[in-house]
C-alpha cells in the first residue's frame, strides 16, 4: 500500500486531567497576560464569575452574553467590552457557545484565548468559526480562530445534565464521522475518528446509568477532544452544511440539530462510500451505518425529529434550497430531491433506509 498524505498538528496547547482547571492562573501567566476577560453564557454566570474570583488580579471581570450560534451582534459588543477594559487574553468557560465567542473575539482582534469546555461540543480545538448573521450562518477558518490553551478538567463536566451530555456527544461523534470519508482525511485523523468514536460510544451508554461517573465523564471528555481535533484538521461535509443550514437560518438548538441529523447524513454518505464507513459499523453494529447511529441514538435517549424543536414542515423546501446551494464537498452528489427527502426523515424522525 502507498501512502500519500500531509498533516497538520493542531497548534493549540491540550491540558487534560481532573482539577487541571485548578491551574487557570498558571496558563494566563504562561500566555504573559494580565487583563483576562472570562466569558460565559447568562446560565453560567455564576460560574465565570467565580472562575474570575480565582484569578484574582488577573481578570477585570466576565462578559456572560454567549448565546448559540455566535451572533455577530453579540461578538461586537465582547470585542467593544475588551476594549474598553483593555483585555490581552479572554478565558472561555462553557460549552460551544462561549468558545464560539471568544474565538469570534479572536478572528476579530487576534486575542489569546484559554478554553475550559464544560460540554462534548470539540469546537474548542478546530480553526473554524460558525457565525451568523442576519439570519445566516456562515464559517470561516483562520489560524487566529484556533484557542492558544485549552483546559480539559472532567470534573467539570459531573454536573453535565444527561440530555446535554448526550446530544453533546453525538455532535462530537458527528465531526469525527465526517473525518472518515472527509477528501483531505489521512491515517493520523483516521486514527482519531476512530479512538473518538469508540470513546463517545462507550461511555454515553454509562453516563445514562450513572450520570456522575468519573470514569465515564474522562473517557467521554477524551473521545469529545479526539472528534472536536479531526473536525479541525478536514474539511467538514453534508452533515455540517446541513447543520448550518439549520441552526442558522431556522435557530434550531445546535447540539440536537447534530444529534438529529447524524445518522441520516452519515447513512446517506455511506452508501456511495460503504468502504470508509466500515469502522461505524464495526463500533455501533447494524445493518447499515445509518440505521446502526440511529438504534444507538434512540437507546441514549437523544431527541429523534426536527418537529420537536420548531421547525415546520413547510420549512424543509426552504431548508433544502439553501442546504444544496453552494455546498461542501461530498462523497455521495448532492441533488436537492434526495437532501429534501433525507430532511422529511429527518424532521418526521424516521429511521434512515440506509
Amino acid at each position: 500500500m502507498t501512502l500519500d498524505f500531509t498533516y497538520q498538528a493542531s497548534a493549540a496547547r491540550i491540558v487534560f486531567g481532573n482539577g487541571a482547571s485548578g491551574d487557570v492562573v498558571k496558563w494566563v501567566e504562561a500566555l504573559d497576560c494580565r487583563r483576562a476577560l472570562v466569558l460565559s453564557t447568562p446560565h453560567q454566570a455564576a460560574d465565570a464569575q467565580a472562575l474570575s474570583n480565582r484569578l484574582g488580579p488577573l481578570s477585570v471581570g466576565t462578559f456572560t452574553e454567549a448565546t448559540m450560534h455566535t451572533p455577530v451582534d453579540v461578538t461586537e459588543r465582547a470585542v467593544a467590552r475588551a476594549a474598553e477594559l483593555g483585555v490581552d487574553c479572554v478565558v472561555s468557560l462553557g460549552g460551544g457557545s462561549t468558545t464560539g465567542l471568544g474565538k469570534a473575539m479572536a478572528y476579530r482582534t487576534d486575542i489569546q484565548q484559554i478554553v475550559i469546555p464544560t460540554t462534548y461540543a470539540g469546537s474548542e480545538v478546530t480553526p473554524i468559526l460558525g457565525q451568523t448573521e442576519n439570519g445566516v450562518k456562515t464559517t470561516v477558518r483562520s489560524p487566529k480562530i484556533t484557542p492558544e490553551v485549552v483546559i480539559y478538567d472532567p470534573q467539570l463536566t459531573l454536573g453535565l445534565p444527561v440530555g446535554m451530555s448526550v446530544t453533546s456527544g453525538l455532535n462530537a461523534i458527528a465531526h469525527a464521522a465526517e473525518g472518515l470519508y472527509a477528501p483531505d482525511r489521512n491515517p493520523i485523523t483516521t486514527m482519531m475518528s476512530i479512538d473518538g468514536i469508540r470513546a463517545l460510544k462507550e461511555a454515553l451508554p454509562a453516563l445514562i446509568d450513572s450520570p456522575r461517573d468519573g470514569a465515564a465523564r474522562e473517557k467521554a471528555l477524551y473521545g469529545a477532544w479526539l472528534c472536536g481535533t479531526v473536525l479541525g484538521q478536514i474539511s467538514m461535509s453534508l452533515h455540517h452544511k446541513i447543520c448550518h443550514t439549520l441552526g442558522g437560518s431556522f435557530d434550531t438548538p445546535h447540539a440536537e440539530t447534530h444529534s438529529i441529523m447524524l445518522p441520516h447524513t452519515i447513512g446517506f454518505n455511506a452508501s456511495a462510500v460503504p468502504e470508509l464507513m466500515t469502522p461505524i459499523s464495526d463500533i455501533f453494529g447494524g445493518a447499515t451505518p445509518g440505521q446502526a447511529l440511529y438504534d444507538f441514538a434512540k437507546s441514549i435517549g437523544s431527541p429523534m425529529a426536527l418537529k420537536d424543536f420548531g421547525l415546520s414542515e413547510a420549512d424543509l423546501d426552504r431548508a433544502a434550497d439553501i442546504a444544496t446551494r453552494n455546498p461542501y464537498s461530498n462523497p455521495r452528489p448532492i441533488d436537492r430531491t434526495a437532501i429534501r427527502a433525507l430532511l422529511q426523515d429527518a424532521w418526521s424522525g424516521t429511521r434512515p433506509p440506509y
